[in-house]
This record gives structure tokens, sequence and C-alpha cells, in this order.
């Protein structure tokens, strides 16, 4: 018997939070955003990045405050890495589905 799990739709009320380096000691952090696949490939959200503006300039990464990375709330099947502009420490944060919290594990044999 499984228990229902009462889940909302567009973030995860459960995740995972992996800090690194020296955390959250930077004022400026590039964040990068991940999907996890059903497959078990792990792909860049490009669609989230700025569009790069007219020239030969590229498209920057999108950068936030130490105040916006600490309000981030992942997607269930997100992945989201901020890294620090100047120490290059940061956060990873991991939605409940992306990280398998809820997965059923069971060995065979």
């Amino acid at each position: 018997m499984s228990a229902a799990f009462a889940i909302p739709r567009n973030t995860a009320s459960t995740f995972l939070t992996h800090f690194f380096g020296s955390g959250l000691s930077d004022d400026t952090y590039v964040v990068e955003r991940f999907k996890a696949m059903v497959d078990g490939d792990i792909r860049r959200c490009a669609d989230r990045q700025p569009a790069a503006k007219t020239g030969r300039r590229k498209a920057k990464d999108a950068t936030a405050t130490r105040k916006a990375v600490q309000a981030l709330r992942p997607a269930r099947t997100e992945i989201i890495v901020c890294t620090g502009l100047k120490t290059r420490g940061g956060v990873q944060i991991w939605g409940d589905i992306a990280c398998g919290l809820f997965h059923d594990r069971k060995q065979k044999g």
C-alpha cells in the first residue's frame, strides 16, 4: 500500500539544498537552470537566459542577488545551480523528483 502525496503543480514543496565552496558569501550569483529528464539525463534549460542583443555579443548568463537566490524555489524536475562571481562558492537546489526523494527503490536479488 502506498501513501498519497499532496504535491503542488508548479513548485517543489520539498527540495534538497547543497552548499558548495564558501556557500552564500558573494553578493552576485550566476544562475543556471537544468531539467532532469525521465531517462536520467540532465539538460540545461536555455529559455531562462536573457536574449542576445544585436551585434557580436553573446547572451550573458542570468545573475541574481543573494536575497533573490535565497528565495529561489525549483520546479519538481528542476535543478538550480547558483555560483558566486568572486569566490566561486554557491548553492545547488534540487526539486523533489530531480533528486529522487519520492522514488521507491527496491533492490533485486
